[in-house]
């Protein structure tokens, strides 16, 4: 994802010279494409990110489009009350970049998850939020994102990522994009969680349950279309997202509350207590009951009762 956003970034550049992109000293191998091309609109703001948040909204006041670029929880939390205050309050168009969410940089520990971004920027005022799913959706995603007037959020994952959209998706802000159509059950992912929710419902398909995966790049704004398609096909839905609390699960519970449905909501995602222990993003997956196999296994069980 993050190759795709560069390459994105660097295209957009190209065609608008109100672009700007500022780092906290990381995204080497990756962000030097950008550097070289645009030099006068890059600034490498050292490890400084609440200097790199104002420095972002002071050029955004003067009318750039501006970029922020950091590793999963260091560009939101380590500077969040300049986001709040800085960016957010007066409506300005700093788009915050997170490479690496989730577990993606499980080796390095629980200082190096991002694992509560979600539920923290989708309730700070003007933010758009979006986690995409693919290469194609970060695409999607840092086009709107330069489109858009105020501020947004763009949580990537890290790397190596394949492809689930053969080609580019019809892609709208807020809305859902639907892989696969199912009347059993709906799964709803959020992020690089795309694949593994596909593969369970490969798994629920092998055992006869017709599984609809539906991909939600856009996590704020949420377009209540997602829980229609979930209420055309089917009365369950599973959330599967790489976050804790306050994600999408709570974002789904709460427009099922608010709207009076009357589908059951299976949420699969990270436990509230921090992940005290170093390892890949599929192990750590796997510990945390976000493995193909188990979230296929718990639908199965849960469709029974």
């Amino acid at each position: 994802m993050r190759t795709r956003f560069i390459e994105t970034l660097c295209r957009l550049a190209h065609e608008d010279d109100r672009i700007w992109l500022i780092c906290g000293d990381l995204g080497y191998s990756v962000l030097e494409v950008f550097r070289d091309q645009f030099p006068a609109r890059y600034i490498n703001a050292g490890v400084a990110e609440q200097n790199m948040t104002t420095m972002a909204a002071g050029l955004a006041h003067s009318g750039k489009i501006v970029y922020t670029y950091s590793i999963a929880n260091f560009p939101v939390m380590r500077c969040l009350e300049q986001i709040r205050n800085d960016v957010c309050y007066h409506n300005l168009p700093v788009k915050v970049v997170a490479v690496g969410g989730g577990l993606a940089y499980g080796t390095q520990g629980y200082t190096h998850h991002g694992v509560e971004d979600l539920a923290v920027t989708r309730v700070l005022p003007n933010m758009t939020v979006f986690a995409p799913g693919d290469p194609w959706e970060a695409e999607c995603v840092t086009e709107a994102a330069a489109r858009l007037a105020g501020p947004c959020y763009i949580r990537l994952g890290k790397a190596g990522e394949p492809a689930v959209h053969q080609d580019r998706p019809d892609f709208h802000v807020g809305e859902p994009l639907t892989i696969r159509t199912g009347t059993d059950v709906v799964i709803l992912s959020t992020g690089g969680m795309l694949v593994t929710a596909l593969s369970a419902g490969d798994l629920l398909q092998a055992g006869g349950i017709s599984a609809a995966v539906v991909s939600i790049p856009t996590v704020q704004p949420f377009s209540d279309k997602s829980l229609q398609i979930a209420g055309a096909d089917a009365r369950y839905i599973a959330t599967v997202e790489e976050h804790a609390e306050g994600g999408l699960a709570t974002v789904v519970a709460e427009r099922i509350a608010f709207g009076g449905l009357k589908s059951r909501l299976l949420p699969f995602r990270l436990r509230r207590e921090p992940v005290s222990v170093a390892g890949s993003q599929e192990e750590l997956r796997a510990m945390q009951g976000l493995s193909p196999e188990t979230i296929a296994s718990r639908i199965t069980r849960w469709l029974q009762t």
